[in-house]
């Protein structure tokens, strides 16, 4: 089980924890928005909607 008794220390390593987790949420959702892009031009590409 993970030990979650910070002690003295709760304030930094909650919101060291809670700023870890915001950063990967937008990296998976950047993440995701850039391959949504992709996938569209490539989409467009295939079915001739788009000039090189």
């Amino acid at each position: 089980m993970i030990h979650l008794e910070t002690g003295k220390y709760a304030f930094y390593v909650w919101t060291a924890y809670g700023v870890s987790a915001a950063v990967m949420a937008v990296m998976v959702a950047g993440a995701l928005a850039h391959a949504r892009r992709w996938k569209a031009k490539f989409e467009a590409l295939n079915q001739g909607q788009v000039r090189k």
